[in-house]
């Protein structure tokens, strides 16, 4: 006899869980010389707005050490996922594989913010066609290729503005209500 596990729901790390968008605005409005609000950040994406030189520079903050450690959670972001264990096998599935930093400081950040999440649950990866989940919620649209089973919220974002294939959700309060 087999039981029935809960539906799996995969999440994203950057800019769903974490607002690294923002904390990369920040950098930009405080070390980089520019004319820029932090609202031009939220209405326009970064490739849209900055120059060759600025985009290389915040490349470079990436790949510093720390950078990824203490980004802050999205508003409501851990008590929804929190909510959300109640009912749905929890997966984080995070891009860790450009900026080697990323790897340790995300997994330390996971444990330390939602240590509900077992460590068997959270994917290190490039690529995240090969993930199967009956929902996926991520705020880049390619890592929605190969989910053709699967539920897709693509979480608003700058950069994903004039992507019309999936359903939208702006912030946690929607996804909690959807889910």
């Amino acid at each position: 006899m087999s039981i029935k596990s809960k539906p799996i729901l995969v999440l994203d790390q950057d800019d769903v869980i974490v607002d690294t968008y923002g904390k990369m605005a920040q950098i930009i409005l405080r070390d980089f010389d520019t004319d820029f609000s932090l609202e031009d950040f939220y209405v326009r994406a970064f490739n849209d707005l900055l120059t060759a030189e600025h985009k290389e520079r915040i490349y470079q903050e990436l790949h510093k050490p720390g950078f990824f450690a203490d980004i802050p959670a999205k508003e409501g972001a851990v008590e929804a996922v929190k909510l959300l264990t109640a009912k749905y096998d929890v997966y984080v599935a995070t891009a860790a594989m450009e900026f080697p930093n990323s790897f340790r400081e995300k997994y330390d950040w996971l444990q330390k913010n939602l240590p509900f999440v077992p460590y068997q649950n959270l994917i290190f990866c490039g690529h995240k066609s090969i993930l199967r989940a009956d929902v996926i919620v991520d705020d880049m649209p390619r890592n929605f290729a190969g989910q053709e089973s699967a539920r897709c919220l693509l979480f608003n974002a700058p950069h994903n503005y004039a992507e019309t294939r999936y359903e939208r959700v702006n912030n946690w309060f929607e996804i909690l209500e959807k889910l």
